[in-house]
């Protein structure tokens, strides 16, 4: 008896490589203004200034975070995760509402995508040239066209990656030490690490990040639900399709599809939406557009591949019962946990004393006797003055009868300066019980009594 033949069985395939067709129309329009918007912001926001610095930097070696007027230090990174939890509501909120609307048109993915397609076509041509040249063999115009290509997205990650280290080392110095070579060795690898990222990402990956390496695709679906909007084709009306015929402008097996593929060629992740929704969907309407130009050259009506959910295709659903579909409990959910959340931080921010002091007593004294009995011990204020103008405070102390400073009882910071202050505090003899005493050091502005803060500590009597 022969045995069967060996089956090869394939655990990878080849990319299929993909040339985009241009989209045109009201979702193309909408995503470039969001590129616009974007990356003005991206480029535009670190060479602002504020107060005569940099508007937005994060000065990790002073570990000073500035935001326009906000000063933030280490102490405070606990806005950093309520931002991040703030960050996670959002998504969940319109991801429930929209689907994947992020990934389609402000991911930044998608966003340096578009823009390594649009010079890609304005080198290389339309879709069909751009494939027409991938199957031509080595030729002095080819390899012209390719060089042109990546030269210009070199330049454009190249400017990325120095935009990106201009928000952690002042943009105007890393510009004046960029026309001597004179970065740092951490500037020059960030500055090559994410150009080298975003030139990988958007020129040679592409759809391959948004299928393979986001996990966002893997677990949008537990996201979603019935009445999530998504990009859909409508079967009952597009199906059977086939080629258009001439004297009803619907294709020849009656449906309202042609056939054309013009949806899976404008498709950035190479699927066809007819097949229902994919994981590999971003959302960008690409195929929306492509599809309502095809219907209004045929003379039917636009939307055979249409925002729309799951239950309004199966039911029917107008767009009005679709838009009230849309405040079901599930998004009311997501909206009250966000307004919380941001009122919660909101508040947080507008009542933070922008004013610091921890107080350290020096654990190499216990306490001692000076003269007249007076009992002194000795601490050291940590004070940070997180705010950008000059203050002079005055450093007062209570908890215990007759407890005064032995040191100067007033001193002056620069503004967002840090400073250790060593201060000794005395009390009369008898003035509190043997062992540690509750007292409270106070640090108050003299230009201003509203900014002061208060600490407590111990004041130690020997026995």
């Amino acid at each position: 008896m022969n045995s069967p033949e060996p089956q090869v069985i394939r655990m990878y395939e080849a990319r299929q490589e993909i040339y985009p067709r241009e989209a045109k129309g009201r979702y193309a329009s909408l995503r470039w203004l969001c590129v616009w918007l974007t990356q003005l912001a991206f480029y535009g926001l670190p060479w602002l200034t504020w107060n005569g610095r940099q508007a937005v930097l994060f000065d990790l070696t002073t570990r000073k975070f500035y935001l326009f007027g906000l000063v933030l230090w280490p102490q405070d990174f606990i806005y950093l995760a309520a931002l991040l939890i703030i960050c996670a509501w959002l998504l969940f909120l319109v991801t429930a509402v929209a689907g994947r609307v992020w990934c389609g048109f402000a991911c930044p993915q998608t966003v340096y995508t578009e823009i390594f397609l649009w010079i890609e076509r304005k080198i290389e041509g339309p879709r069909s040239a751009r494939i027409a040249l991938a199957k031509q063999g080595p030729s002095l115009r080819k390899f012209s066209k390719k060089t042109a290509k990546h030269l210009a997205w070199g330049a454009v990650a190249l400017w990325t990656g120095f935009t990106f280290v201009g928000y952690f080392t002042p943009i105007k110095v890393l510009g004046a030490e960029s026309f001597t070579l004179a970065f740092g060795p951490w500037e020059w690898f960030w500055v090559l690490f994410y150009a080298l990222a975003t030139y990988g990402n958007a020129g040679w990956l592409r759809e391959q990040v948004c299928k393979y390496m986001c996990p966002y695709a893997r677990f949008q679906s537990s996201m979603f639900d019935r009445d999530t909007l998504i990009v859909t084709y409508d079967a009952k009306r597009g199906e059977p399709r086939g080629k258009v015929a001439k004297d009803t402008g619907k294709s020849v097996n009656g449906g309202s599809c042609i056939d054309c593929t013009m949806c899976v060629q404008v498709c950035p992740t190479g699927i066809d939406i007819r097949n229902g929704l994919q994981y590999e969907c971003i959302g960008c309407a690409a195929c929306v557009d492509a599809c309502n130009s095809v219907m209004d050259k045929v003379e039917q009506p636009r939307g055979l591949i249409r925002y729309s959910t799951d239950r309004a295709l199966a039911t029917g659903m107008s767009a009005q019962d679709i838009r009230r579909r849309a405040m079901r409990p599930r998004v009311l959910i997501y909206t009250a946990g966000l307004l919380l959340v941001v009122i919660a931080v909101g508040t947080s921010l507008a009542l933070r004393t922008p004013l610091k002091m921890d107080v350290i007593r020096d654990r190499g004294s216990m306490g001692r006797e000076v003269d007249g009995g007076a009992i002194e011990n000795v601490y050291r204020l940590q004070i940070m003055n997180t705010t950008e103008q000059s203050h002079r405070y005055r450093i007062t102390a209570a908890g215990m009868p007759g407890l005064a400073l032995a040191t100067k009882d007033e001193v002056t910071l620069a503004g967002t300066e840090t400073r250790a202050v060593p201060i000794r505090l005395r009390a009369p003899h008898g003035a509190g019980a043997t062992g540690s005493n509750k007292i409270t050091v106070q640090l108050t502005a003299l230009d201003d009594p509203t900014l002061t803060v208060e600490e407590t500590a111990v004041f130690i009597v020997p026995r």
